[in-house]
């Protein structure tokens, strides 16, 4: 398997993922943050995709498309703090959560990896945007946990609005 095929089949093991944890959310707020994510793991796949057949115009796809999930997400907290609902979680939606926090560092350490060992700049540049991304993802995730552990004053101070700084 090369590392396309790698990376491809990553993508698709992440989206499987969210797909799973939106299911199985009972919250509709949360549930539309991990169909996003796993939007971006179908953005990604298709661009390794490309890469497996030869075509290297991801880095320019990647710079055109970028994420929204994080502006997204800021508007479902916005949303989230103006309902001013009590909220509360099943007992593993944290674990779950570090899970896919956990995945999405892997995800980005090995981006930059294959990145460093990359000669093709177009390559390179598009490996690291992805790990970029996956970044962002983390960081995300990192945002939910606190919310997930603390909701009301999560939501009172506000930390939501430094999502789009990543």
């Amino acid at each position: 398997m090369n590392v396309f095929e790698y990376a491809m089949q990553m993508e698709l093991d992440g989206r499987a993922y969210y797909e799973k944890m939106a299911g199985q959310a009972d919250n509709a707020s949360i549930k539309s943050i991990l169909l996003e994510l796993a939007q971006d793991e179908v953005k990604h796949y298709t661009i390794f995709k490309k890469f497996s057949q030869g075509d290297f115009s991801g880095a320019e796809e990647m710079k055109a498309s970028g994420t929204r999930v994080l502006q997204n997400a800021k508007n479902v907290f916005q949303q989230i703090a103006k309902d001013k609902k009590d909220y509360s979680f099943a007992a593993d939606t944290r674990e779950t959560w570090k899970k896919a926090q956990e995945i999405e560092k892997k995800s980005e350490d090995f981006y930059r990896e294959k990145a460093a060992a990359e000669n093709d700049d177009k390559i390179k540049a598009t490996l690291n945007l992805i790990a970029d991304e996956e970044h962002k993802h983390w960081a995300l995730i990192e945002h939910v946990i606190q919310f997930l552990d603390r909701p009301e004053q999560w939501l009172e101070d506000a930390e939501w609005n430094h999502l789009d700084e990543y």
